[in-house]
């Protein structure tokens, strides 16, 4: 009689993922948010950097439109696998009226993109959080407790340190461009809290890759140029790290409150004025050190007491 060989161990690697994900899921929900919401922030920060760098070159209508293109390519893998079917949603007009808001946000964002400093630009996307806990209140009647009100106070008063000299500047007129579409992108990440309830992380990343590449085609094809192929593969890598981000989104808004997840957001401030002196020679005002210790400390503090509320 043949002797049945021993099953085959898992690889070490997967093994160690598989525990640090079964340790995950047993973290309070608000703390998990935060986490997917801090993994997110430091992607956006690195495709916010590819994405300048790409906007210096082409027009940021075609740039917004390949990003997009680009993000439903690298996920084709994914959608191969699974079959199509497994990627469609369960609310067609939601994912629609959402690409919709982040088309209109993206144009806004874009506009402003190469006029503005990396460390200025985060900061002034900062108010985004202050609209979503707004909206997260009035609209999902979510309990807003004083401690995330606070921190979002001092995590604001630390953004209009930074940005309140610039506006009065040349750059004035783009930095209330870039301001406008916080609104914008706070009224889509509420609209993404509503199709979690239904539709899964990457099909919602998926659909919006979708539907703003399809809002933004008109606009880029009146500016088309062709791209080189470095340009070629700077879309690409925009694709994946704007897919990664916006999943790592999702995910965090399945798990907690919207309002929970955005004090974590401050800390952009940091990773963005360490890319921009890399990557543009930006060299961080005072006003900006400044508000970002106030932001950081507004998002440690809240930070702790999320964990430490779950846990008593």
């Amino acid at each position: 009689m043949a002797m049945r060989s021993p099953p085959r161990s898992r690889h070490p690697l997967a093994r160690r993922w598989t525990i640090l994900r079964r340790r995950a899921e047993r973290l309070p929900p608000s703390l998990r948010g935060l986490m997917w919401t801090a993994f997110a922030s430091i992607i956006f920060i690195l495709l916010n950097t590819v994405m300048r760098s790409l906007a210096l070159q082409v027009h940021p209508s075609q740039v917004q439109f390949l990003r997009y293109v680009a993000a439903v390519v690298v996920m084709l893998p994914l959608i191969a696998r699974a079959g199509p079917r497994a990627y469609l949603p369960h609310r067609v007009g939601g994912q629609f009226a959402r690409g919709a808001l982040h088309t209109v946000g993206l144009t806004l964002w874009f506009i402003a993109l190469p006029h503005i400093p990396m460390a200025d630009m985060t900061a002034i996307g900062f108010t985004g959080p202050i609209f979503v806990m707004l909206g997260a209140y009035l609209f999902f009647k979510e309990r807003m407790q004083w401690d995330r009100w606070l921190a979002a106070g001092l995590g604001f008063a630390g953004v209009l340190v930074v940005v309140a000299p610039g506006l009065s500047g040349s750059g004035g007129l783009y930095s209330l461009v870039m301001l406008a579409s916080a609104p914008v992108f706070a009224a889509s990440f509420l609209l993404t809290k509503t199709l979690t309830r239904s539709d899964r992380a990457t099909v919602i990343v998926l659909w919006q890759a979708i539907t703003v590449s399809l809002l933004s085609f008109p606009l880029a094809w009146w500016h088309w140029t062709a791209p080189t192929p470095l340009q070629w593969s700077g879309f690409l890598l925009a694709g994946l790290l704007g897919s990664a981000a916006h999943y790592c989104v999702a995910r965090g808004l399945a798990v907690a409150d919207a309002s929970a997840t955005q004090s974590v957001k401050f800390l952009d401030l940091v990773w963005s004025a360490l890319m921009g002196w890399l990557v543009f020679s930006e060299i961080p005002t005072q006003t900006t050190l400044i508000g970002g210790v106030v932001i950081c400390s507004a998002t440690i503090w809240i930070a702790r007491r999320e964990a430490r509320a779950r846990n008593g």
